[in-house]
C-alpha cells in the first residue's frame, strides 16, 4: 500500500444545523479535503464545500444503517489518511462539547499523524439564540451549564442534580429520553414553576418549540410529538426572550 506522504486529519465543528453557521475556516477546511467522515446530525449542504473528487464517507449512527463504532471511526480516519492525505472529520455543533474529538484525536496522534481542530458554533449557544434565548443576561442569569443527559453509562449526568440547585441557566443536551426524571429534579429542588423550553432540530426547517414550565412540560411534549435530537434549556432567561414573552405573559395571566 502506498503511503502518501502527508497524512493529517483537521476536525471541523459543522455547527447546530443551519449550513450558513459553518464557521469560514472549516469552510476552508472543507474545500482541501481529500477524504470526509461526517456523522448522521449533519447538514447535507456542507458537503457542497469538497472537491468533486474527495472521498465522501458517512459514519453516523442511524437507525435502520450500520453504525460505526468509535474504534472503527478511529481506524477509517487513519487509513484513510495514509491513503489520501487530508482527512476532514465533520461533527456536529462543535467537535469537542460532547462530540468525542478528543478521543478521535488522541488516537490519530498516535500514529505521528498531525491534527488541527476547527471550533464550531455549539448547538448549545445557538438553538437557544434562534428562539431570542440568552443564556446569560443581568440581573437574570449569571452563568450557564451545559450538561449530557445521558452519560456513556446511559445515565442521567449527577450534574443535573448540581445544576438544579444553582440559579444558572441549565442546558441539556441528549435529554429527551430522561425528560420525567430531569423534571423531578427541578421538582425536588421547588422550581416547578421555572421556565422551560424544548427545541428539537433547532436552526432547521424542520425545527420544533415546546415552551412552558417545569411541571407542564411533560404535557406539551406530548401535545406536540417532540423527540430528538432536541436540546432543553431550563431557566428565568427562557421567559425574557422577546420571542417568548407573549406566552409567558398569559401563562401569568392563567395562573393567577
Amino acid at each position: 500500500m502506498q503511503h502518501h506522504n502527508n497524512p493529517r486529519l483537521t476536525l471541523v465543528g459543522a455547527g447546530p444545523g443551519d449550513p450558513d453557521l459553518l464557521t469560514i475556516k472549516g469552510a476552508k477546511a472543507l474545500a482541501e479535503a481529500d477524504v470526509v467522515l461526517y456523522d448522521a446530525l449533519i447538514n447535507r449542504k456542507l458537503l457542497e464545500y469538497v472537491p468533486k473528487k474527495a472521498k465522501k464517507i458517512f459514519v453516523g449512527k442511524r437507525k435502520g444503517y450500520h453504525a460505526y463504532s468509535q474504534e472503527e471511526i478511529n481506524q477509517l480516519i487513519v487509513s484513510n489518511a495514509f491513503e489520501s492525505g487530508h482527512v476532514v472529520r465533520l461533527k456536529g455543533g462543535d467537535p469537542f462539547i460532547f462530540g468525542r474529538g478528543t478521543e478521535e484525536i488522541d488516537y490519530v496522534e498516535g500514529f505521528g499523524i498531525s491534527t488541527e481542530v476547527v471550533p464550531g458554533i455549539s448547538s448549545s449557544m445557538a438553538v437557544p439564540a434562534y428562539q431570542g434565548i440568552s443564556l446569560t443576561k443581568r440581573k437574570v442569569a449569571e452563568s450557564f451549564w451545559v450538561v449530557t443527559g445521558t452519560t456513556s453509562e446511559r445515565k442521567l449526568s449527577n450534574d443535573v442534580f448540581l445544576a438544579a440547585q444553582s440559579t444558572a441557566t441549565v442546558v441539556i443536551l441528549m435529554g429527551m429520553s430522561k425528560l420525567s426524571q430531569i423534571v423531578s429534579i427541578f421538582q425536588q429542588e421547588g422550581k416547578g414553576e421555572c421556565p422551560i423550553a424544548i427545541i428539537q432540530n433547532g436552526t432547521t426547517e424542520n425545527e420544533k418549540l415546546g415552551i412552558g414550565v417545569i411541571n407542564s412540560i411533560e404535557a406539551v411534549v406530548e401535545e406536540k410529538q417532540l423527540s430528538s435530537p432536541a436540546i432543553i434549556v431550563i431557566g428565568e432567561v427562557v421567559r425574557e426572550s422577546h420571542k417568548l414573552k407573549e406566552f409567558y405573559g398569559e401563562l401569568i395571566a392563567v395562573s393567577r
